[in-house]
Parts: C-alpha cells; structure tokens; sequence
C-alpha cells in the first residue's frame, strides 16, 4: 500500500492532508509553531497516519508548501549575507527604478535592501552587452575580497555581473574563487537564478535568493532527515510559486522559486474544482489566519506572470521587492481570522498586523489581548466555540465579546455586536478591492467570474464578498481549510527557465537561437529528472515580445523543434494576436523585438482524486440553530446549523444558515441558496446586495 502526504505551512495554521492509495482523503489542521514549522508539520502528520492506519514506511510521496521565504524576507531575518557586483554598480539595490509608487505621497520609502551596502563588494571587470569582454576579471583583487568577507562571518554571497547573463564566464570564475577561497560559503550566481536582462530586477533575485538560501536549506534538511528517521523513503517535493513542484534539493539551490509557495497550491487547486463544475472562469478567494490570497482563473487555469514583487505597499506597482520569477499572479493582503482590529485616527481599522499563532486571536486563550476577525466572527455566532477545527479547540466567547467591547465598541461608542459586525464590513471591503484589483484591473469583469473562497475563514466571508460585488456564483469546496494541501497532491513537477537574447525579430541567428534552447531544455529536464518522473518530460516554448521602442512586453507561445523562418513567422502572428486582444488594436507592419527566450518543462506524476459524496439516507443534516446576526433580519435571530459531513448531492438550503465542518465553517447569508454537488462541494446561488 502507498499513499501522498501534503503539508501547507501558513502564518496561523498547518494544513495537512492524506491520501490514500484507494483515492481517500484525510485531512488534519494544527496551529503553525515558532521558530521551527516543521514542529507542527511533522506532528500532525504523524497524527494524520496514525489516524488512517498506514506506516511513514508506505510513503510514497510527500508535498510541502511554506511561507518560509517570504516570512524571512518581510522579517528581514537573513543574516551573513553579502553582494558582489561589477565596479560602479555598486548601488543598483538601493537606487532601483528612482520611481515614486504612489507620485503625491510625500512621506513615501521605497523598500529598504536586504544587503547594506558595506557588505556589497565591487570587483573590477566588465562584459558587454554582446557577450564581449571589455575588462577582464581581476582575479587578485576578487580573492581579497572574498578573503575580507570571510573574515566577516559572511556565509552566503551572491554575484551578479554586469551582463552575465549573455556571458556568464566571470560569473563562473568568482563562483570557483570563492569555492577555493572560503569553501564553507554557499554562492548564488545571477546567470543561473535570473539570466534575464534589467539590472535591478536581475540582482534583486539574486539577492533574494541567497538570502532565503541558508534558513530554506537547512529547514529542508531538517525536515527531511526528521521524516526518514520515522522510516519514510519517499522524496520530499516543494511546491513553487509558479506551481508546479520540484524535489527539495533543487529548492536548496533555487529557493527564490518557492517565494509564494503555499498560495500557488490554493489557485491551482480552484482551477481543478472550476473544471468538476463547469464554471472555468473563477476569482479564485483563500483567507487563512494571516492573509487573503485572490487569483484570476481564465479557462481553468491560474494566470501567471513573469515578475513578481513581494510586500507591496497597498497593491502599488513599483513598491515591493522585484523579482523575476515565474508566478501565478497572486494578490495578497493582510486579511485573515488572525487580523488584528485597533483604532486609527479614531476610526475603526483592520489588518494587516496578525495575531497569528502566537499569540493568536482572545479567543483561542494563548494570551491575546486584541481583538481579531475570528473574535468577531464568534462574537456574531458565525463560529461554534465547542466545534473550532472540529473540536480540537475550544474558543472563548466570553473573552472574545470583552476584547471587542473594550477596545472598539466602548472607544467608538457602539454595541458590541455593532463593533462585531464593523470589523466583519471593514476586513471584507478590504478584500472587496484586492477582488477588483486581480478582476477589474486585469480586464474582467467580476460579475461575469465565479468566485471560489477556501481557505479557513475563505467560507465565512466568501459569500458576503461576492454580493458586494455582484458575483452571481460562489463555490466552496468540501474540505475548504485544507484546501491549498490538496492542492499540493495536484501539482505536476515543473521547472521554468528563461533567457534574455535581445534581437529584432528578422535579426534573431537562429543557430545560435536553437543553441540556447538546447542549453535551457537540458537544464529543466535535468531537474525533472531528478524527481523521478517516469513519463518523458513535456516541453512548452515562450518568447517576451515587443513594438520596437516599447519597455513592456507580451509572452507568446512558441513552437518546439528547430526554429526556422516558418516558426519566427507564426510567432509575429501571434503577437499581433495577442496585443489586439489585449490593448484592442494591431499594427502587422510596425517592427517588433524579442527580448526573451522561455522553456518548461513539465512532468506528470499521479493526480489527485476528490472522492464522491454518497447520498444520504433518510435522516437530516441539522444540528440545531444558534443566534448569529444578519443586519437584513434586524440582527440576532435563531439561525439553523447544518452538519456538512450529512449533506448528499443535490439537497439545497437557503440563508440565513451555517454549515459547519471540521476545517472550515460556511455562512449563507439572506439571499443565497447552495445547493450540494456530487463532491461535496456546495454551489451558491447569490443575490446582489441592495
């Protein structure tokens, strides 16, 4: 017998889930621990295993997704970590693109760097754009720099040279130095993370990457080491931002790739449920503890994007850390159960500050003193005290209404539930624009969208934010906490590359075109090779194209094989294609440049399979009522309570009602009706609020 494990790692709880070798599904929450999250992992993995009576020894495969990286480069942890760059790019991080992100913001920041600059180090030489050497490199000089940086307590450098993604010999050659030099410090080389050209992005991957590098590899270490000592043989996978997953040990090399990893799993996962119900066109809506994700699905598929900035300032472009990565475009904002309520400028606010685990929200009794989302969602009678993640916890009520009481209501001059209720309104309307943000703003509109919310607290609020928008269907999934875990055991393995080559389209040397395509096909089959992928490998082609003159570009799907005149040709069709369907208008005749060649590699591995509700016999899904409030119907009424895990397909209810499951818990309000489909999963029908 074999089965796959998933674990997601978020800022509040660890989702877990199992599955079997027959397709069944178990699944387990714990709350996430500090410093170390495997704690939580491991634990309620061994728990979950025990639970379906099966050894770590039948392990066949396991998927993790964490926000280790992101958490270590918005908490500035890294430490030891220093820079070396071409002479007089010295300061490439800390000037940046010199762009204000919000222009009549007086008292703006732009992001401050990862390394100080007394620890980024220029070496002489300079290769030019072509691939040319103007000034070799100065081989003493970077020895003595490494030396000095030695001598520091520096344990990771990266490097990036200008140029080195044309020719990345000197980028080598200080790789061999340090190796020779200081063989105990890691090395990141720009050609091998990011070799794309524009220099602040290309060395803020870098950097980023080196500086997650030694906490990501020695948590992964970890993590394995703990796994094989309980018998398990199975390779441990990461799931990537891009999501797809790669084997653990190409994560130590690559971390900057698992940047967004837990979020990635939850979007592909929406994309899986959008085909089971026919509706492909999603906002894809994960509220956890700690954040919010949402994500456009178009043809059930999560959009990506090549860059991506991580902790922006109010969803402002320009105002995060740049990256060049591949990435389902994700939207994430401070809006989780663990968001903490306080008062502003004498006006109510939440977010983004999060309780998260430690100490957590009132309620949970781990010594939190503000009041949180989920002290509000109970204190309205949304959650039930004695059957939070399925009983495991028991929420204090009592101490929750305090908190509210005290800090907001008494402050602001308003009832209890009226403060309850303004802190429900104030996280959803802070979602309601980051909805617009990933709908309005990438060209779709949201009423003729689906909208899907998971995630822990995703089904408490999802049906609210979709009558504020005028989204007509909502979907939630069985098993809605664990969702993005799930989503993990879907995930093929993948690996993008790309490379910069910048060339009118009717200059391209397809030679040497075909030479690069050859050299990144190698490099992504080799890590799908590694993860033991025993389907050959499926390859898809890109390219970045442009007008002549424009600073922005357009991803176009390439052909495979050998390119010729025929392929370059298709290519110029689809561009024009594409950017008449995307700015409404085509001009065939005006010149357009590449600026980047792509490849992915994908790998199939075994799907996962969402088991079938049955059909229920005789019986009722009711478990009494409780009072919850509904401003429509005047606050405080007897709301009825369903169990989940007794409604079979087709039965529908109508709210006012809650559904309660051990991950998650549902709110219909007024003027939404679900009904229950083959999986379980209920489909919604929303009236728009007046």
């Amino acid at each position: 017998m074999s089965f796959r494990v998933g674990s997601d790692v978020g800022g509040t709880f660890t989702d877990l889930v199992l599955q079997s070798a027959s397709g069944e599904l178990h699944t387990g929450q714990r709350l996430t621990t500090y410093p170390d999250p495997s704690l939580a992992c491991l634990e309620g993995l061994d728990t979950l295993i025990a639970q379906a009576g099966v050894a770590w020894t039948d392990l066949a495969q396991a998927v993790h997704g964490t926000t280790l990286g992101s958490n270590i480069v918005i908490e500035r942890k890294g430490k030891n970590v220093a820079l070396l760059t071409t002479r007089g790019f010295r300061d490439v991080l800390i000037i940046g693109r010199e762009k204000r992100y919000q222009v009549y913001d007086l008292q703006i920041e732009p992001p401050a760097p990862l390394i100080p600059r007394r620890l980024i180090r220029e070496i002489p030489e300079r290769i030019l754009y072509d691939g040319g050497v103007l000034l070799p490199l100065d081989e003493a000089e970077t020895r003595r720099v490494v030396r000095d940086l030695a001598a520091q307590g520096i344990t990771t450098i990266a490097v990036c040279l200008l140029h080195s993604y044309v020719n990345p010999a000197h980028e080598e050659r200080v790789a061999q130095i340090v190796a020779e030099e200081a063989p105990d410090i890691a090395v990141t080389t720009s050609h091998e993370v990011s070799p794309t050209f524009r220099e602040y992005e290309r060395t803020s991957t870098t950097v980023v990457n080196a500086y997650v590098m030694t906490a990501v590899r020695a948590y992964l270490r970890s993590l394995q080491q703990a796994m094989a000592e309980r018998g398990a043989r199975a390779r441990l996978f990461v799931m990537q931002s891009s999501g797809g997953i790669a084997t653990a040990e190409a994560m130590q090399r690559y971390p900057v790739r698992m940047i967004e990893s837990g979020p990635a799993a939850g979007a592909l996962m929406a994309g899986v449920y959008g085909e089971l119900t026919g509706h492909r066109d999603l906002i894809a809506f994960d509220m956890g503890g700690t954040t919010a994700k949402l994500a456009l699905i178009e043809k059930g598929t999560p959009s990506t994007a090549a860059t991506f900035e991580l902790h922006k300032v109010g969803f402002a472009a320009g105002s995060g850390i740049p990256m060049n990565i591949q990435t389902i475009d994700l939207v994430e904002i401070g809006a989780g159960g663990g968001s903490i309520a306080r008062l502003a400028l004498g006006v109510l606010a939440v977010g983004p500050q999060s309780a998260g685990s430690t100490p957590g929200p009132v309620c949970y009794g781990r010594g939190g003193s503000e009041p949180t989302v989920t002290d509000a969602d109970l204190a309205l009678g949304y959650l039930n005290p004695d059957y939070f993640a399925g009983g495991a916890m028991k929420l204090d009520v009592d101490a929750a209404r305090r908190a509210i009481e005290e800090r907001v209501a008494r402050p602001l001059g308003l009832s209890p539930a009226e403060a309850a209720w303004g802190i429900h309104q104030i996280v959803n309307t802070n979602m309601e624009l980051a909805t617009r943000v990933v709908s309005i703003e990438r060209g779709r509109d949201p009423r003729d969208l689906t909208f899907i919310a998971f995630g822990g607290a995703g089904p408490v609020h999802g049906c609210r934010l979709a009558q504020a928008l005028g989204i007509p269907r909502v979907i939630l999934p069985a098993a809605a906490g664990v969702t993005a875990a799930i989503g993990l055991l879907a995930a093929e393995v993948k690996f993008d590359v790309a490379r910069t080559y910048v060339r009118k389209l009717e200059d391209v040397d397809l030679h040497y075109l075909n030479r690069i395509f050859a050299e990144m096909e190698a490099q992504a089959v080799e890590v799908i090779r590694e993860s033991a992928v025993t389907a050959e490998a499926t390859l898809a082609r890109s390219a970045d194209v442009r007008y002549l003159g424009q600073g922005f570009e357009l991803t176009v799907p390439l052909a495979l094989g050998a390119l010729g005149p025929k392929e370059l040709a298709r290519l110029r069709q689809g561009f024009d294609e594409a950017y008449a369907a995307r700015y409404g208008y085509a001009n065939p005749k005006e010149p357009v440049e590449v600026v980047n060649w792509k490849l992915t590699a994908l790998g199939a591995g075994p799907t996962v399979a969402l088991p079938k509700c049955e059909p229920q016999a005789g019986g009722t899904a009711a478990k009494g009522s409780r009072r919850a409030y509904f401003p429509e119907r005047g606050g405080f009424i007897d709301c009825p309570v369903y169990d989940r895990y007794r409604l079979g397909p087709g039965m529908e209810l109508s709210g006012p009602a809650v559904i309660e499951e051990r991950e998650s818990t549902t709110v219909l309000p007024p003027g939404c009706v679900a009904r229950v489909d083959d999986y379980a999963t209920l489909l919604v029908k929303v009236e728009p609020a007046r």
